[in-house]
């Protein structure tokens, strides 16, 4: 695609993403490319929601992001708002999110300029809820911890329509979760979990989030959830330290939506989108969470090796025993195609080692 408008999401406390901005604005200027940098702030210091921020910025086509992965989350904050491409550029320690170097920002641009890139699909998460979400004021030193103010509550999609069973429709979707987690320190949450419209349990716990896939290696994995290729499609749900035996997830079809209901007698929860605190429950509220019908366009320079960058960022190392035993090579070379009845594999191609 030939790139028209470049929204520019820049880690502005880290040296080598400013530096990296710089090397953008100069390749846009050069193939006469609008670039508009976007910040979560307006001059009066309150922060707007994604649909203004996209809109300010001129309806970008092509979102890039210059940071780790909560600086990527925040671009895909963006670009679900108009389907726009978004390239994460890393400059992360442990992310998964973003893939391509620094050092190749300007091949990249090119790659996207000449649709010479491959577009990664990730799955997202829609949300209802019983009524529309708000940030009461005396919530504000829970929701607000640093310098950053909290985002705004999620409007009510323009086209919902509310009705008794489903709910209001949130103008706001999710790249890795959504959190129900209890208001105070000394507090806990209690809630119904329902899966496809059937009751699943009742937890007690400090917290319960839904993931995609994408989303799997991250606040979920850290509360014992499972890994899950970001390639496929389905709902993690994962109870964070439930006052039960029963503690694993559960993961479910694309077509079946979780619902959390809070009991009668727990306490207030904050709902946060991505690591954003966006609204907050009161006993007897529901939110469900369900497959979104748009997916995050992500651009890859080439195809994505998940599984190799599993082993990296978590820095796994081989059982004593097996290494008693030979080494491994780093990867199962398939060097010829596919036979019969396997053609429908999705391996990438056998790239030799540097």
């Amino acid at each position: 695609m030939a790139v028209k408008r470049v929204g520019l999401v820049v880690h502005n406390g880290r040296p080598e993403a400013v530096d990296a901005a710089r090397t953008v604005r100069t390749w846009c200027e050069s193939h006469q490319v609008r670039c508009t940098e976007i910040d979560v702030w307006d001059q009066g210091g309150a922060r707007r929601g994604a649909r203004d921020e996209v809109k300010a910025a001129g309806d970008p086509d092509l979102i890039v992001t210059l940071g780790g992965d909560g600086t990527f989350l925040r671009g895909a904050r963006l670009a679900t708002q108009n389907d726009a491409l978004v390239l994460g550029v890393d400059l992360g320690r442990v992310g998964f999110l973003t893939e391509v170097p620094v050092q190749d920002v300007v091949r990249a641009l090119d790659a996207v300029h000449g649709s010479q890139v491959t577009v990664e699909s990730r799955m997202l998460l829609a949300l209802r809820t019983s009524r529309p979400l708000d940030l009461p004021q005396d919530m504000e030193g829970f929701l607000c911890e640093g310098p950053v103010p909290p985002l705004p509550p999620p409007g009510v999609h323009r086209d919902s329509e509310d009705g008794a069973s489903w709910g209001f429709a949130l103008d706001v979707l999710a790249l890795n979760e959504v959190v129900v987690e209890k208001s105070a320190r000394d507090g806990r949450v209690a809630v119904a979990v329902f899966i496809a419209g059937r009751l699943l349990a009742s937890y007690a716990a400090d917290a319960l989030l839904v993931a995609t896939p994408t989303g799997s290696t991250a606040y979920s994995f850290a509360a014992g959830g499972p890994v899950v290729s970001p390639r496929a499609e389905a709902l993690v749900f994962t109870p964070v330290a439930p006052h039960m035996a029963f503690n694993r997830s559960v993961v479910a079809a694309c077509d079946e939506p979780i619902a959390l209901r809070l009991l009668p007698h727990s306490g207030r929860a904050v709902v946060s989108v991505d690591g954003q605190p966006r609204g907050v429950l009161d006993p007897g509220d529901w939110i469900g969470v369900y497959a979104a019908p748009r997916h995050l366009r992500a651009v890859r320079l080439g195809p994505t090796d998940f599984y190799g960058r599993l082993r990296e960022r978590m820095r796994l190392t081989d059982a004593p025993a097996a290494i008693a035993d030979g080494e491994a090579t780093p990867l199962w070379s398939l060097t010829t195609p596919p036979p019969p009845g396997l053609e429908h594999l999705s391996v990438p191609p056998f790239r030799s080692e540097r």
